[in-house]
Protein backbone atom coordinates (compact mmCIF):
# COMPACT_ATOMS: atom_id res chain seq x y z
CA UNK A 1 0.00 0.00 0.00
CA UNK A 2 2.98 2.45 1.06
CA UNK A 3 4.39 1.83 -2.54
CA UNK A 4 1.08 2.04 -4.12
CA UNK A 5 0.76 5.81 -2.58
CA UNK A 6 3.83 6.56 -3.46
CA UNK A 7 3.60 5.89 -6.84
CA UNK A 8 0.39 8.41 -6.75
CA UNK A 9 2.04 11.20 -5.65
CA UNK A 10 5.60 11.02 -7.98
CA UNK A 11 5.65 13.64 -10.66
CA UNK A 12 5.91 12.09 -13.78
CA UNK A 13 8.08 14.82 -15.34
CA UNK A 14 11.85 15.02 -15.94
CA UNK A 15 15.94 16.36 -16.65
CA UNK A 16 19.58 15.87 -16.33
CA UNK A 17 20.97 17.98 -13.64
CA UNK A 18 25.08 18.82 -14.77
CA UNK A 19 27.48 21.57 -14.89
CA UNK A 20 25.66 23.50 -17.19
CA UNK A 21 22.37 23.32 -16.38
CA UNK A 22 23.43 24.31 -13.03
CA UNK A 23 25.23 27.50 -14.34
CA UNK A 24 22.07 27.91 -16.19
CA UNK A 25 19.79 28.55 -13.14
CA UNK A 26 22.34 30.38 -11.11
CA UNK A 27 21.98 33.08 -14.38
CA UNK A 28 18.08 32.74 -15.18
CA UNK A 29 17.58 33.54 -10.95
CA UNK A 30 18.20 37.62 -12.05
CA UNK A 31 16.41 37.02 -15.14
CA UNK A 32 14.35 39.67 -15.43
CA UNK A 33 11.14 38.05 -17.09
CA UNK A 34 11.64 35.27 -14.49
CA UNK A 35 12.98 33.07 -17.58
CA UNK A 36 14.86 29.85 -16.21
CA UNK A 37 15.99 28.50 -19.75
CA UNK A 38 19.74 28.73 -21.25
CA UNK A 39 20.06 31.49 -23.34
CA UNK A 40 17.01 33.06 -21.89
CA UNK A 41 15.74 37.07 -23.37
CA UNK A 42 17.60 39.49 -20.80
CA UNK A 43 16.14 42.62 -22.28
CA UNK A 44 14.01 43.75 -25.26
CA UNK A 45 16.73 45.29 -27.56
CA UNK A 46 15.16 46.99 -30.97
CA UNK A 47 15.83 44.74 -33.91
CA UNK A 48 16.21 41.53 -31.82
CA UNK A 49 13.40 39.05 -30.46
CA UNK A 50 11.21 40.29 -27.93
CA UNK A 51 9.42 38.79 -25.14
CA UNK A 52 5.98 41.21 -24.56
CA UNK A 53 4.35 39.82 -21.38
CA UNK A 54 0.64 39.69 -21.45
CA UNK A 55 -2.54 38.99 -20.00
CA UNK A 56 -6.12 38.22 -21.28
CA UNK A 57 -9.25 36.32 -20.05
CA UNK A 58 -10.90 32.77 -20.67
CA UNK A 59 -14.57 33.07 -19.09
CA UNK A 60 -13.53 34.48 -15.64
CA UNK A 61 -9.83 34.17 -15.05
CA UNK A 62 -7.11 36.30 -16.10
CA UNK A 63 -4.17 34.24 -17.92
CA UNK A 64 -0.75 35.33 -17.99
CA UNK A 65 1.04 34.37 -21.16
CA UNK A 66 4.12 35.44 -22.94
CA UNK A 67 4.07 36.75 -26.56
CA UNK A 68 7.79 35.94 -28.68
CA UNK A 69 8.07 38.21 -31.44
CA UNK A 70 10.56 37.60 -33.79
CA UNK A 71 13.75 40.00 -35.23
CA UNK A 72 12.74 43.42 -36.67
CA UNK A 73 9.14 42.53 -35.85
CA UNK A 74 6.68 44.86 -38.11
CA UNK A 75 3.05 44.70 -37.25
CA UNK A 76 2.27 46.22 -40.25
CA UNK A 77 3.42 42.87 -41.69
CA UNK A 78 2.55 39.10 -42.05
CA UNK A 79 3.98 36.66 -39.78
CA UNK A 80 2.86 32.64 -38.86
CA UNK A 81 2.32 31.72 -35.63
CA UNK A 82 2.87 28.61 -33.16
CA UNK A 83 0.97 28.18 -30.23
CA UNK A 84 3.05 26.24 -27.30
CA UNK A 85 1.40 24.17 -24.49
CA UNK A 86 3.64 23.61 -21.31
CA UNK A 87 3.98 20.55 -19.75
CA UNK A 88 2.09 19.23 -16.50
CA UNK A 89 3.22 21.15 -13.35
CA UNK A 90 5.45 23.26 -15.75
CA UNK A 91 5.25 27.20 -16.54
CA UNK A 92 5.75 29.42 -19.70
CA UNK A 93 9.29 30.35 -18.48
CA UNK A 94 10.82 26.74 -18.39
CA UNK A 95 10.76 24.71 -21.32
CA UNK A 96 7.59 25.93 -23.46
CA UNK A 97 9.67 29.73 -23.15
CA UNK A 98 12.64 28.12 -24.53
CA UNK A 99 10.77 26.77 -27.76
CA UNK A 100 8.70 30.03 -28.39
CA UNK A 101 11.92 31.95 -28.27
CA UNK A 102 14.10 29.50 -30.48
CA UNK A 103 10.74 30.13 -33.08
CA UNK A 104 10.74 33.08 -32.81
CA UNK A 105 14.52 33.43 -33.83
CA UNK A 106 13.05 31.69 -36.72
CA UNK A 107 10.73 34.30 -37.51
CA UNK A 108 7.54 33.39 -35.80
CA UNK A 109 5.72 34.99 -33.65
CA UNK A 110 4.82 32.15 -30.63
CA UNK A 111 2.70 32.37 -27.67
CA UNK A 112 2.79 30.15 -24.72
CA UNK A 113 0.60 30.82 -21.81
CA UNK A 114 0.54 29.42 -17.98
CA UNK A 115 -2.80 27.04 -17.81
CA UNK A 116 -5.62 28.26 -15.95
CA UNK A 117 -5.32 27.52 -12.01
CA UNK A 118 -1.65 27.57 -12.42
CA UNK A 119 1.28 29.24 -12.29
CA UNK A 120 1.09 32.99 -12.92
CA UNK A 121 -2.75 32.88 -14.15
CA UNK A 122 -5.01 33.35 -12.07
CA UNK A 123 -8.59 30.34 -10.71
CA UNK A 124 -8.63 28.98 -7.58
CA UNK A 125 -8.08 26.36 -6.20
CA UNK A 126 -5.18 26.28 -7.24
CA UNK A 127 -3.25 24.04 -8.87
CA UNK A 128 -6.25 22.34 -10.56
CA UNK A 129 -5.15 20.19 -13.25
CA UNK A 130 -8.65 19.13 -15.27
CA UNK A 131 -8.39 18.01 -18.93
CA UNK A 132 -10.80 19.92 -20.42
CA UNK A 133 -9.41 23.15 -18.68
CA UNK A 134 -5.49 22.33 -20.37
CA UNK A 135 -7.64 21.82 -23.24
CA UNK A 136 -9.25 24.96 -23.29
CA UNK A 137 -6.34 27.18 -22.45
CA UNK A 138 -5.20 25.91 -25.70
CA UNK A 139 -7.99 27.34 -27.46
CA UNK A 140 -8.07 30.65 -25.72
CA UNK A 141 -4.06 30.83 -26.75
CA UNK A 142 -5.40 30.75 -30.20
CA UNK A 143 -7.86 33.13 -29.37
CA UNK A 144 -5.67 35.65 -28.45
CA UNK A 145 -2.62 35.08 -30.74
CA UNK A 146 -5.39 35.01 -34.27
CA UNK A 147 -5.80 39.23 -32.88
CA UNK A 148 -2.19 39.92 -32.38
CA UNK A 149 -1.23 42.21 -34.59
CA UNK A 150 0.62 40.89 -37.35
CA UNK A 151 -0.43 37.38 -36.95
CA UNK A 152 -1.67 35.55 -39.81
CA UNK A 153 -4.66 33.59 -39.40
CA UNK A 154 -4.65 30.67 -41.75
CA UNK A 155 -0.79 29.66 -40.81
CA UNK A 156 -0.72 29.12 -36.79
CA UNK A 157 0.62 26.02 -35.69
CA UNK A 158 0.71 24.06 -32.56
CA UNK A 159 3.30 22.93 -30.25
CA UNK A 160 2.36 20.72 -26.82
CA UNK A 161 5.19 19.35 -25.03
CA UNK A 162 5.03 16.56 -22.66
CA UNK A 163 1.39 16.94 -20.77
CA UNK A 164 0.79 19.44 -23.35
CA UNK A 165 1.30 17.60 -25.93
CA UNK A 166 -1.20 15.28 -25.33
CA UNK A 167 -3.42 18.11 -24.38
CA UNK A 168 -2.63 19.30 -27.91
CA UNK A 169 -3.58 16.57 -30.06
CA UNK A 170 -7.02 16.68 -28.39
CA UNK A 171 -7.21 20.35 -29.34
CA UNK A 172 -6.79 20.07 -33.12
CA UNK A 173 -9.39 17.42 -33.27
CA UNK A 174 -11.73 19.92 -33.35
CA UNK A 175 -9.62 23.44 -33.77
CA UNK A 176 -8.84 24.09 -37.63
CA UNK A 177 -7.45 27.38 -36.94
CA UNK A 178 -4.38 24.88 -36.51
CA UNK A 179 -2.67 24.06 -39.66
CA UNK A 180 -0.24 22.00 -38.15
CA UNK A 181 0.20 19.62 -34.97
CA UNK A 182 3.67 18.78 -33.22
CA UNK A 183 4.28 17.21 -29.86
CA UNK A 184 7.73 17.17 -27.88
CA UNK A 185 7.97 14.40 -25.40
CA UNK A 186 4.31 13.48 -25.18
CA UNK A 187 2.83 12.32 -22.21
CA UNK A 188 -0.59 11.08 -22.00
CA UNK A 189 -1.83 12.33 -18.50
CA UNK A 190 -4.99 10.17 -18.32
CA UNK A 191 -3.78 6.93 -19.23
CA UNK A 192 -0.65 7.54 -16.95
CA UNK A 193 -3.19 8.87 -13.89
CA UNK A 194 -5.64 6.05 -14.31
CA UNK A 195 -3.39 2.82 -15.26
CA UNK A 196 -0.07 4.04 -13.77
CA UNK A 197 3.28 4.94 -15.55
CA UNK A 198 4.15 1.80 -17.68
CA UNK A 199 1.05 0.49 -16.23
CA UNK A 200 2.34 -0.23 -12.84
CA UNK A 201 -0.99 0.71 -11.19
CA UNK A 202 -3.46 -0.90 -13.28
CA UNK A 203 -4.67 -2.95 -9.94
CA UNK A 204 -5.69 -0.16 -8.16
CA UNK A 205 -7.40 1.86 -10.70
CA UNK A 206 -10.63 1.58 -8.54
CA UNK A 207 -9.19 2.58 -4.83
CA UNK A 208 -7.70 5.54 -6.04
CA UNK A 209 -11.00 6.92 -7.97
CA UNK A 210 -12.51 6.50 -4.29
CA UNK A 211 -10.05 8.67 -3.07
CA UNK A 212 -10.40 10.94 -5.40
CA UNK A 213 -14.27 10.86 -5.02
CA UNK A 214 -13.99 11.11 -1.19
CA UNK A 215 -11.52 14.21 -2.45
CA UNK A 216 -14.92 15.89 -3.84
CA UNK A 217 -16.94 15.04 -1.45
CA UNK A 218 -15.19 16.77 1.10
CA UNK A 219 -15.02 19.97 -0.83
CA UNK A 220 -18.44 20.43 -1.47
CA UNK A 221 -19.09 19.78 1.89
CA UNK A 222 -16.28 21.74 3.83
CA UNK A 223 -14.62 23.21 1.52
CA UNK A 224 -11.44 21.57 2.24
CA UNK A 225 -9.18 21.00 -0.56
CA UNK A 226 -6.69 18.07 -0.66
CA UNK A 227 -3.89 17.34 -2.88
CA UNK A 228 -1.91 14.85 -4.27
CA UNK A 229 1.52 15.91 -2.59
CA UNK A 230 0.10 16.70 1.07
CA UNK A 231 3.90 16.99 1.73
CA UNK A 232 5.63 19.26 -1.15
CA UNK A 233 9.18 19.13 0.26
CA UNK A 234 11.58 18.45 -2.08
CA UNK A 235 12.85 14.89 -2.59
CA UNK A 236 16.31 14.28 -1.66
CA UNK A 237 19.38 13.16 -3.26
CA UNK A 238 18.56 9.61 -1.73
CA UNK A 239 14.81 9.85 -2.06
CA UNK A 240 15.36 10.71 -6.20
CA UNK A 241 17.59 8.26 -6.35
CA UNK A 242 15.42 5.49 -5.59
CA UNK A 243 12.23 6.68 -7.53
CA UNK A 244 11.64 3.95 -10.01
CA UNK A 245 11.40 5.48 -13.57
CA UNK A 246 13.95 7.76 -15.14
CA UNK A 247 11.37 10.38 -15.49
CA UNK A 248 10.69 10.81 -12.23
CA UNK A 249 14.45 11.05 -11.17
CA UNK A 250 15.05 13.40 -13.85
CA UNK A 251 11.92 15.48 -13.42
CA UNK A 252 12.59 16.05 -9.81
CA UNK A 253 15.87 17.51 -10.81
CA UNK A 254 14.90 19.33 -13.78
CA UNK A 255 12.15 21.01 -11.59
CA UNK A 256 13.43 21.00 -8.35
CA UNK A 257 16.72 22.06 -9.09
CA UNK A 258 17.99 23.34 -12.27
CA UNK A 259 15.15 24.82 -14.15
CA UNK A 260 13.24 25.64 -10.72
CA UNK A 261 10.81 28.14 -10.65
CA UNK A 262 8.05 30.01 -8.24
CA UNK A 263 4.64 29.19 -9.91
CA UNK A 264 6.12 25.64 -11.01
CA UNK A 265 4.43 22.79 -9.29
CA UNK A 266 3.99 19.22 -9.84
CA UNK A 267 1.29 18.85 -7.34
CA UNK A 268 -2.64 18.92 -7.98
CA UNK A 269 -5.75 18.57 -6.55
CA UNK A 270 -6.94 15.31 -5.79
CA UNK A 271 -10.02 15.46 -7.07
CA UNK A 272 -8.65 16.66 -10.42
CA UNK A 273 -7.98 12.84 -10.99
CA UNK A 274 -11.82 12.20 -10.91
CA UNK A 275 -11.51 13.68 -14.71
CA UNK A 276 -7.72 12.78 -15.84
CA UNK A 277 -8.60 9.00 -15.12
CA UNK A 278 -11.48 8.77 -17.48
CA UNK A 279 -9.80 10.71 -19.96
CA UNK A 280 -6.97 9.45 -22.10
CA UNK A 281 -5.46 11.48 -25.18
CA UNK A 282 -5.62 8.59 -27.61
CA UNK A 283 -9.63 8.70 -27.76
CA UNK A 284 -10.80 10.45 -31.62
CA UNK A 285 -7.78 10.38 -32.94
CA UNK A 286 -9.00 9.69 -36.30
CA UNK A 287 -10.19 13.51 -35.93
CA UNK A 288 -6.87 14.87 -36.69
CA UNK A 289 -6.31 15.89 -40.17
CA UNK A 290 -3.64 17.89 -40.21
CA UNK A 291 -0.18 17.40 -40.73
CA UNK A 292 1.46 15.57 -37.57
CA UNK A 293 4.94 15.73 -36.64
CA UNK A 294 5.80 13.62 -33.11
CA UNK A 295 9.28 14.36 -32.29
CA UNK A 296 10.50 11.91 -28.89
CA UNK A 297 13.95 11.01 -27.57
CA UNK A 298 14.92 7.29 -28.43
CA UNK A 299 15.47 6.69 -24.86
CA UNK A 300 12.93 8.11 -23.63
CA UNK A 301 10.68 5.69 -21.45
CA UNK A 302 7.65 8.22 -22.20
CA UNK A 303 8.10 7.16 -25.71
CA UNK A 304 5.27 4.37 -25.52
CA UNK A 305 3.11 6.93 -25.69
CA UNK A 306 4.07 9.09 -28.74
CA UNK A 307 4.03 5.72 -30.53
CA UNK A 308 0.47 4.91 -29.32
CA UNK A 309 -0.83 7.62 -30.89
CA UNK A 310 0.79 8.14 -33.84
CA UNK A 311 0.10 4.67 -35.04
CA UNK A 312 -4.08 5.64 -34.41
CA UNK A 313 -3.69 9.15 -35.89
CA UNK A 314 -4.62 7.71 -39.51
CA UNK A 315 -6.39 10.81 -41.50
CA UNK A 316 -3.61 12.64 -40.40
CA UNK A 317 -2.94 14.82 -43.86
CA UNK A 318 0.87 13.97 -43.18
CA UNK A 319 2.14 12.09 -40.08
CA UNK A 320 6.06 11.78 -38.80
CA UNK A 321 7.68 10.54 -36.13
CA UNK A 322 11.49 11.99 -35.48
CA UNK A 323 13.15 10.21 -33.35
CA UNK A 324 16.22 12.47 -31.31
CA UNK A 325 19.09 9.92 -30.94
CA UNK A 326 20.35 9.63 -27.35
CA UNK A 327 17.71 11.62 -25.23
CA UNK A 328 15.52 10.97 -22.69
CA UNK A 329 12.03 12.56 -21.92
CA UNK A 330 13.21 15.61 -20.23
CA UNK A 331 16.87 16.15 -21.88
CA UNK A 332 14.76 17.30 -25.05
CA UNK A 333 13.71 20.17 -22.48
CA UNK A 334 17.27 21.91 -22.11
CA UNK A 335 20.11 19.81 -23.23
CA UNK A 336 21.80 21.81 -26.23
CA UNK A 337 22.30 19.68 -28.82
CA UNK A 338 18.83 17.79 -28.36
CA UNK A 339 17.04 21.64 -28.63
CA UNK A 340 18.79 22.34 -31.48
CA UNK A 341 17.80 18.94 -33.27
CA UNK A 342 14.41 19.44 -32.27
CA UNK A 343 14.18 23.18 -33.34
CA UNK A 344 15.55 22.74 -37.03
CA UNK A 345 12.83 19.85 -37.29
CA UNK A 346 9.98 21.91 -36.30
CA UNK A 347 10.78 24.81 -38.26
CA UNK A 348 11.30 22.62 -41.24
CA UNK A 349 7.47 20.79 -40.58
CA UNK A 350 6.25 24.43 -40.21
CA UNK A 351 7.90 26.06 -43.22
CA UNK A 352 6.26 23.03 -45.08
CA UNK A 353 2.46 23.27 -43.55
CA UNK A 354 1.96 26.87 -42.78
Amino acid sequence: MKAIKYLITVIAITAMMSVTAQETQKESNQNPFGLVYGGAITENVKGKVNINPVTYKIKDIAISANVYTPANYDPAKSYPAIVVAHPNGGVKEQVAGLYAQRLAEQGYIAITADAAYQGGSGGTPRVVDKPANRIEDIHGMADFISQYKGVDTASIGLLGICGGGGYSLKAVQSDKRFKAIATLSMFNSGEVRRNGFMNSQVATIQERLKRASDARALEAKEGKVQYVFPDSNPPTDEQIAKMPFELYREGAIYYGRTHKHPNSSGNYTLSSLLDLMTWDANTNTDLIDQPLLMIVGSKADTKYMTDEVFEKAINAKTKELFLIDGATHIQTYWKPEYVLQAVNKLVKFYQTNL
